[in-house]
């Protein structure tokens, strides 16, 4: 359980100080291209999303409060109950816990937005995203690989039991 706060902790600390940094150094709507260029593949932005994560589904308001902060009590639910080691699954949930709770965070001081600052794409295909929906997504796709690992492991156990049986 410790291993996915600490985790959650350190994504909040890290999407909070990117948007905050974000905010101080570029206006609404500014953009800045580490990597310049006519038409650059990834900028720092500072654009507000009304939507979740890449923009999806906008202006649903509250919805976008109270889901996150369900999901987070399963996530803690969740973590409590696994075994000391599944470390790969508590560090999975944390990403996703620390992206859901850095969002909310960004509802409630802005009225049911988030800052996303990070937008990469190709010409007219461009999404703005944050810190937070990073993590989530990583969570996701690290919670699969954990998931698929811990499930081998428990089959091989058995097998390894009777093995030591037969001696």
């Amino acid at each position: 359980m410790w291993l996915t706060l600490i985790v959650a902790a350190i994504i909040i600390v890290i999407d909070q100080t990117g948007k905050a940094v974000v905010a101080a150094n570029l206006p609404v709507g500014g953009a800045w291209s580490p990597f310049p260029g006519p038409n650059p593949f990834f900028q720092i932005v500072y654009t507000y999303n009304t939507g979740v994560a890449f923009g999806l589904f906008k202006d649903l308001g509250v919805v976008f409060i109270l889901v996150p902060l369900i999901i987070s009590g399963v996530i803690v639910y969740y973590a409590r109950r696994l075994r000391p080691d599944q470390k790969l699954i508590a560090f999975a949930l944390g990403l996703m816990l620390g992206g859901a709770l850095g969002n909310v965070i960004d509802r409630v001081r802005f009225g049911g937005g988030v800052l996303d600052f990070f937008e990469v794409g190709i010409g007219s295909f461009r999404n703005a995203s944050n810190f937070a929906d990073w993590s989530i997504v990583a969570g996701v796709f690290v919670w699969a690989i954990a998931m698929f690992l811990d499930e081998r492991k428990q089959k091989k156990q058995p097998i390894a039991a009777e093995v030591d049986s037969s001696k």
